[in-house]
């Protein structure tokens, strides 16, 4: 395991150099958007029309941030349960979105797409949402304002705290993690 700084954008080459565990300070611009933006935007490519930024590369932030306080970027900003995603985003790594940020554990459907389409899901401290705001230098709402909270914003990151969840190879490290510390257990 080892710390990284990654700019983004996402790259396929990038992807596979990243592993589960690894500890990742996260640069570069990111979207967000939970599952009605996500909704949306997989209606949107069903009737073969363009999404309102350009997916190649891209990464999804599963968040729906509080309104910014006078003086601040954003509101608290912490990660959704990705499961709620998880219908979703298949579809939008197959027009070229690579990584997803969130919490929580992710279906085999997901991480099928992920090693077809070089995918990276990094966890993010969930109940740390204030914290993670700070690293938030930019917030523009770029789509889908009705959806209050899940509009669709484009956000610039700098030093974005989080861990590889699960690689593009399918590593998982909720179950490596788990049988590592069954090993630990068991030497004891």
């Amino acid at each position: 395991m080892e710390r990284r700084h990654i700019t983004l954008p996402l790259t396929e080459e990038l992807a596979h150099t990243l592993h589960a565990g690894d500890q990742v300070l996260l640069t570069g611009t990111i979207y967000t958007s939970r599952d009605a933006g996500h909704a949306r935007m997989c209606e949107t490519l069903a009737k073969g029309e363009k999404l309102p930024f350009d997916p190649a590369d891209a990464t999804i932030y599963y968040v729906g941030p509080t309104p910014a306080k006078p003086g601040q970027v954003i509101g608290s900003a912490g990660p959704t349960t990705s499961g709620r995603m998880d219908a979703y985003a298949p579809t939008l790594m197959s027009v070229g979105a690579r990584g997803m940020i969130g919490k929580g554990a992710r279906l085999p459907e997901v991480v099928e797409a992920m090693k077809k389409y070089s995918g990276v899901y990094f966890g993010a401290i969930g109940g740390a949402g204030a914290l993670l705001a700070r690293c938030i230098k930019k917030a523009e709402l770029i789509a889908y304002e009705d959806l209050g909270a899940e509009a669709l914003r484009k956000l610039y990151v700098e030093d974005m705290p989080l861990v590889v969840i699960i690689d593009s190879e399918g590593n998982n490290l909720y179950e490596t993690g788990r049988e590592n510390y069954r090993k630990a257990s068991a030497a004891l």
